[in-house]
């Protein structure tokens, strides 16, 4: 592995006090961050057999549709509350400094699908959870969680008990 923590910047006190956010629009801006983080994040998932990857909004997106790319799979947006102009299913969740709610189009995931779900941080796991509800109602099969970092401390890995997780950092 390599040392992507280095493209890592450290945000005290955002979105509110006691929050150390990390934001990874350093790494993003970086030609080589950018592309190793894209090869380490394909190197975990090019075994898989999916048929759809998830990427959830926002940061989400921007790996999750070039892994959906590299994997030859579909690509499904899991978003905030009314960006989609269709049905969806909808689904609450406690987020370390809050609760919100994520949506996803009803038609998105079929019966049966494999689905590889990925987002840029893993923390209390609220967020992932929520999301495995939402392919769960759909009736597809989360095979591979993915994330750019991993904050174990926040024990997100609890609410996604079976499933297999794959995190590039940990901090």
């Amino acid at each position: 592995m390599s040392n992507l923590e280095q493209y890592i910047r450290t945000v005290n006190d955002y979105p509110k006090k006691g929050i150390s956010f990390k934001d990874i629009t350093t790494l993003l801006k970086d030609a080589n961050a950018l592309q190793l983080t894209g090869k380490e994040l394909f190197e975990n998932a090019k075994h898989l057999q999916v048929d759809k990857v998830i990427g959830i909004e926002s940061r989400g997106f921007m790996y999750g549709l070039w892994l959906a790319m590299q994997i030859n799979a579909g690509f499904v947006p899991v978003r905030k509350p009314n960006k989609l102009p269709s049905e969806v299913f909808r689904q609450e969740y406690q987020l370390e400094y809050g609760v919100d709610t994520l949506e996803m189009h009803v038609d998105a995931i079929q019966k049966g699908d494999k689905v590889l779900v990925h987002d840029d941080v893993l923390a209390t796991g609220g967020t992932a959870e929520a999301v495995s509800k939402l392919v769960e109602k759909a009736g597809g099969e989360i095979v591979q969680f993915s994330f750019l970092i991993e904050i174990p401390f926040l024990n997100g890995r609890s609410k996604l008990d079976g499933y297999e997780i794959k995190s590039l950092i940990q901090y």
